[in-house]
């Protein structure tokens, strides 16, 4: 008893100065008041029960250890609410049709449900800031809640599996608010610096620490959260597990978030989500990968027939944009002579090598196979492997950490040659 105490506050024993920022900016149109009283470790009353939250809490609070963590001391009095879930997920099917398109027949089930998910006091407090302050991560949470039970009925799971699967799915983002907002997944269409990457790896730990020590969910949820960007070839993080580590619980969220992620942009067709799934076999769970593939296979082309000859032209266009990474990796090894410096080479080589076998097995990138395809199918390829590429700059510099020069400015230059060959605007970093 006496170590998880220790734990939660070790975790949550301060005020995370981001989650912070996010409910006081809530609570500028919501109701958010302090349940109980706070105290700081020493027993110094800072704030009394039954008051609503403003800019003096947060000067209260600062760098103060508190005798019970901040986010079981507040409620939104009107947050979110199953109700309000359930009006979340009609417009977001309306505005988003390749998600309606995989929820399908499970639609009215879904929204059954969704009226008899326990929203612990915690949770709803997080979601409501998130839905008023950052809206966009509140969309996502909600795409992730309906997308996932969706997999888990079409698995034939019952009304509690279903339901556990909807809750990893709102919850799996919470550890974002504990990041700056600027560092957040909304922002993964632009070229995150090292710095963004290096606070956003955490997200997955932070949220599960949240849901398995501040609420009474099962510990199913938090393990989900925790895997949710895990991969199982090892190359997902936080902490780079393999198949063998992973939940099925995890497996299936980690589907869920690349799917999603495929489908961010609103001219986004299922294609996208079927390639990236399977763009580097071994990454995700074959049998949740399936499910998506079959309904993006289901729905007519998107674009015309493109010739044989533009086909090949295209593909010889991304096989020489991933030679020429392979080879500035090669020429910048050879001279290589700091241990961190040669770490982050040895990383995006293999990194790229992955993307190479993946491009060599998964026969999405052969002409063959492309010789009936449409526009968008190819475009889809594009955007994926520059996706990637943009995915393998990050994780080098984040192996690479922070080098002296001129190996920094060597391994920049050379990352951002990753960006800028694929088409890109490099970011500086």
């Amino acid at each position: 008893m006496t170590s998880s105490v220790s734990t939660r506050r070790n975790a949550f024993g301060t005020a995370n100065p981001h989650a912070l920022a996010t409910i006081l900016e809530a609570s500028e149109t919501r109701r958010i008041i302090s349940a109980t009283d706070i105290y700081d470790i020493s027993g110094i009353k800072l704030w009394a029960s039954n008051q609503p939250v403003s800019a003096a809490l947060q000067r209260k609070l600062l760098d103060r250890e508190l005798r019970e963590p901040l986010e079981t001391s507040l409620v939104a009095q009107d947050g979110v609410s199953p109700a309000t879930l359930a009006d979340a997920v009609r417009a977001l099917l309306a505005k988003m049709p390749p998600l309606a398109i995989l929820v399908g027949e499970s639609r009215e089930y879904l929204l059954g449900l969704v009226s008899q998910l326990n929203l612990h006091p915690v949770a709803q407090l997080l979601l409501t800031a998130a839905q008023t302050a950052r809206p966009e991560r509140f969309e996502h949470a909600v795409a992730a809640m309906v997308l996932n039970g969706a997999l888990m009925a079409s698995d034939a799971g019952d009304d509690k599996a279903v339901r556990m699967a909807m809750l990893s799915g709102l919850l799996h983002d919470l550890g974002e608010m504990y990041i700056g907002p600027d560092h957040g997944e909304a922002e993964a269409d632009r070229d995150l610096d090292f710095e963004s990457y290096q606070q956003l790896v955490v997200h997955p730990h932070v949220g599960y620490l949240l849901v398995l020590q501040l609420t009474n969910y099962p510990p199913e949820v938090a393990r989900a959260i925790a895997e949710h960007h895990e991969k199982l070839d090892g190359s997902g993080y936080p902490n780079a597990l393999q198949a063998d580590d992973l939940s099925r619980w995890g497996r299936m969220l980690a589907v869920t978030e690349a799917t999603l992620q495929a489908l961010r942009s609103p001219y986004s067709h299922l294609l996208h989500a079927s390639v990236a799934l399977r763009a580097v076999p071994g990454e995700f769970d074959l049998h949740w990968v399936g499910k998506i593939t079959a309904a993006a296979s289901a729905q007519p082309p998107q674009a015309a027939v493109l010739e044989r000859q533009e086909v090949e032209q295209r593909l010889a266009a991304l096989d020489a944009v991933l030679n020429d990474a392979e080879e500035g990796v090669r020429l910048q090894a050879a001279s290589a002579d700091l241990p961190a410096h040669q770490g982050a080479l040895t990383l995006a080589a293999f990194l790229l090598q992955r993307l190479r076998t993946g491009w060599n097995e998964s026969g999405l990138w052969n002409p063959e196979s492309l010789a009936t395809a449409d526009a968008a199918e190819v475009e889809a390829l594009e955007d994926e492997l520059y996706f990637r590429l943009r995915g393998i700059k990050r994780s080098v510099l984040l192996r690479g950490g922070h080098l002296p020069e001129p190996y920094a400015g060597q391994l920049l230059e050379l990352c951002d040659s990753f960006a800028m060959g694929a088409g890109l605007q490099s970011d500086g970093g």
